[in-house]
């Protein structure tokens, strides 16, 4: 099913109208928008799961604005939806209903950073790139590291669990929160978690709200832990003649008991791509490539390190390592990761991105099945990511809306297949809007049943954040 095809019915605007009344001596002029500029803003992220328009964009800076803002949708019956940097993947913070989108934008502070307890505060806006370069400036480190880190937010990241290369070594946005402020759907604030690096007292709530998809409240502050900063950091770009060589690269380096700190496979369709954009320059014989990256205490231990990943990737076809001399050169590899998603737009009009993980020892499976898929629909599929842990970014580019029945197919035969595999259809995007139908696909109609009314326990009224996640119940 096209997300984009579907309607759902809008709040009245008499209740709207209510609520921004209710607000009035809450919310300053600045902080209530309704221009057509900015409610164009907000209808969108990038997913291309459609396009829809908010009645409004309210712009909270405090905690206790944000909980006045869910308290007032609930008195008057007006759906609201979270949202940010509007980086999204998945349509998850997209206001299907129309209501209120509440960024939390403008809550962009860091408010503290302890090296003593190995911790920061951060208020939700704080951008996640600028929370990674203030750590590392006294000497720490904050791993977790979306693609979209130069402007993507805490807040998004907590609410989807945010991964990234580095999650091979280090893990995901869950394995470094500790404690929030969490705005709940009917107003009350509750602090949940601890400050402490330890701590098993009572249910996990914090397990619980990180990745919830902003369907259970909202984070107006987030506790991290941070690890000391690795002292040297290799870099290498490994050529291959396919991508298919590429994958069973991985699977070696892996198998091999090593565990490098980022393992990116870019496939020749991403290659062209960023070659196309100018955005880098490969050897003239790269099909496809991984961008290693190795970290450790000493220079000599990462280069060894380093050295056996190449040997390893050499025994299975790499035709090259190149590695980078200094920071320089490693931003330029990393820069060129980067750009990929941007850079496919421009091979084809449209594209659709899926972040689906499989098995590691599935890589090379899933790659040729989904590049045969592609050639049977007519279809380019790019395959790039995060293939130390499974993770794959499968792109499908296509030609335009005559194109989207066919876009569609692969899609549902791109998750059939990864479930038949063993794995899953998302890996860091959520589930959202743009996949909610296919998340029966891996899981029993008893555990969706169960999370539904996990939903309903925490928000009765269904406004806050309506129609994400969970497939549409049959009438």
């Amino acid at each position: 099913m096209n997300p984009a095809s579907q309607t759902f019915e809008r709040v009245a605007p008499e209740r709207v109208a209510k609520v921004l009344e209710a607000l009035a001596d809450v919310l300053s002029q600045g902080q209530v928008k309704r221009d057509e500029a900015t409610l164009d803003a907000y209808a969108r992220d990038e997913s291309d799961s459609g396009v829809y328009r908010p009645d409004a964009v309210l712009l909270p800076e405090t905690t206790a604005q944000v909980s006045a803002i869910f308290k007032a949708c609930q008195a008057h019956g007006v759906p609201f939806t979270p949202c940010g940097a509007r980086s999204g993947k998945s349509g998850g913070s997209l206001p299907l209903k129309g209501g209120m989108a509440v960024s939390l934008e403008r809550m962009n502070q860091i408010r503290s950073i302890s090296r003593e307890d190995l911790t920061a505060v951060v208020e939700p806006g704080v951008v996640t790139g600028d929370l990674m370069k203030a750590v590392e400036a006294q000497g720490l480190f904050y791993p977790p590291d979306p693609n979209s880190w130069e402007f993507c937010t805490l807040g998004g990241n907590v609410a989807e669990n945010a991964g990234g290369p580095r999650a091979l070594k280090y893990g995901v946005t869950r394995d470094y929160v500790i404690g929030l402020e969490w705005v709940m759907p009917d107003g009350e604030v509750l602090r949940v978690g601890r400050r402490t690096i330890k701590g098993v007292a009572g249910y996990d709530l914090v397990g619980l709200f990180v990745g919830s998809e902003g369907t259970l409240g909202v984070a107006t502050e987030i506790t991290v832990q941070l690890i000391p900063l690795p002292r040297q950091v290799m870099t290498a770009l490994v050529v291959f003649p396919s991508v298919l060589d590429a994958a069973r690269g991985v699977s070696a380096v892996l198998a091999a008991g090593l565990l490098p700190r980022c393992l990116e496979l870019i496939d020749e369709v991403a290659v062209q791509a960023i070659v196309h954009r100018g955005s880098f320059q490969f050897p003239p014989d790269a099909g496809a490539a991984l961008i290693a990256e190795v970290d450790g205490n000493t220079s000599e231990g990462v280069l060894a390190e380093l050295q056996l990943l190449g040997d390893l990737c050499t025994q299975h076809g790499a035709t090259q390592t190149l590695v980078a001399q200094d920071d320089s050169q490693r931003e330029k590899l990393w820069a060129a990761r980067r750009v990929i998603s941007p850079a496919l737009r421009a091979l084809k009009p449209a594209k659709i991105s899926e972040d689906i993980v499989v098995p590691r020892s599935k890589i090379p499976e899933i790659i040729e099945r989904l590049k045969k898929m592609g050639e049977e629909l007519g279809l380019t599929v790019a395959t790039y990511g995060h293939a130390g842990d499974g993770n794959l970014h499968a792109n499908i580019l296509y030609e335009g809306a005559s194109q989207r029945p066919l876009v569609d197919e692969a899609l549902r035969r791109m998750l059939v297949l990864t479930v038949e595999l063993g794995g899953t259809i998302t890996g860091e995007h959520g589930v959202g809007h743009a996949k909610r139908e296919y998340l029966a696909l891996e899981q029993a109609p008893a555990l969706l049943d169960l999370q539904r009314r996990l939903k309903v326990f925490f928000d009765p009224s269904g406004l806050l954040n309506p129609e994400k996640i969970f497939p549409a119940l049959k009438r």
